[in-house]
């Protein structure tokens, strides 16, 4: 893992030198309020100060806390721009009044338009897929075929899914309303919970964790979780990996639920222009193609390059529903999965 890494910081500031040699350094500063962990962000506005001459200053929370951070603190706070993830959660802050509508051409041809929102208030940076995964000695890849099946009976006692406080499956279930309407997915969630092999628990490495443990067969999972196990030197990790494959459902129809980590400036941003600079810089291929490596996230601009742990996973096709839809449905699904019994 660690000489992926190294490859793709190379990578990275190569092209941040070849952007510098390009381009006017400009100078000032830009802020920045994110729920990414420093690790995972940190190495690319360093990147992005070396290439334009803006310093960053950053501030890492949870997306909740720092939200309401930013309601609080309203014409006072320093922050230029939010990141967070989660379309569910981008939108909470669209609600929120925190951000404001950019204009950019860069950003509009590089991030497709149902991967942004319709009002400009917010970009998604980097895409998650929201899959299923099995245990390959219990589960034949054929015995799969939908989430819509996983209500069938066949899997009575051998699903495990993650609490419906977390916000992932609340935006799954929130594209499910999208796609097949309410009525059919509170009877998908019902018969969802009557098939679970014990009560939601943990978070999804968790889940993953309890399929190759032989506690339940199949589970649903974000799957860069699955990409750090697969990158990691642990061995613990790496039998996981053995033990519990990834499957793309809905093939035959609307395609795999996506989800984004995105950003947006801030209603009160100090420094507009540094921060559509930032997220101009962190829209480009490379460092999409960084990211991508360091997070096994799938990226957002088609043309990126992707590690050799995504290639692994094959090619799919993604639900295109615009994600704007996942925010506006979330207090609806919220509903839904308490009535279903989704604990």
């Amino acid at each position: 893992m660690i000489k992926k890494l190294c490859t793709s910081l190379i990578l990275l500031t190569t092209t941040a030198s070849l952007f510098t040699s390009a381009t006017v350094l400009a100078s000032g500063e830009v802020n920045v309020y994110s729920a990414r962990k420093e690790a995972l962000i940190k190495p690319l506005l360093e990147q992005f100060s070396k290439s334009t001459g803006i310093s960053v200053n950053l501030i890492t929370g949870k997306a909740d806390a720092l939200l309401q951070r930013l309601k609080i603190e309203g014409k006072a706070s320093p922050a230029d721009i939010f990141i967070t993830v989660d379309a569910g959660r981008l939108q909470r802050a669209k609600e929120a009044g925190v951000l404001q509508a950019i204009d950019s051409a860069i950003l509009k041809k590089n991030i497709p338009a149902n991967l942004r929102d319709v009002d400009k208030l917010w970009f998604g940076l980097s895409q998650r897929a929201r899959t299923i995964f099995y245990a390959k000695d219990r589960v034949k890849p054929s015995q799969l075929s939908s989430y819509e099946d996983l209500a069938t009976s066949q899997w009575q006692g051998r699903i495990c899914l993650r609490s419906s406080n977390n916000i992932y499956n609340q935006s799954l279930v929130a594209s499910m309303i999208e796609n097949i309407g309410t009525q059919e997915t509170e009877t998908w969630a019902k018969k969802m919970v009557a098939n679970l092999a014990k009560p939601p628990t943990g978070g999804d490495t968790d889940q993953l964790k309890a399929v190759a443990a032989g506690v339940c067969d199949v589970t649903i999972a974000n799957t860069y979780y699955y990409g750090r196990l697969s990158n990691s030197d642990n061995a613990s990790d790496q039998q996981i990996v053995e033990k519990v494959k990834i499957f793309w459902p809905n093939q035959n129809n609307r395609g795999v639920h996506m989800n984004v980590s995105g950003a947006g400036v801030t209603k009160f941003a100090k420094h507009k222009d540094n921060a559509i600079k930032l997220i101009e810089f962190m829209s480009s291929a490379q460092s999409q193609a960084w990211y991508a490596a360091v997070n096994s996230e799938f990226p957002v601009l088609k043309s990126a390059e992707i590690s050799t742990v995504l290639q692994s996973w094959g090619e799919f096709t993604a639900d295109p529903i615009p994600l704007n839809k996942l925010g506006e449905n979330n207090r609806s699904a919220v509903e839904l999965m308490d009535r279903a019994g989704w604990k």
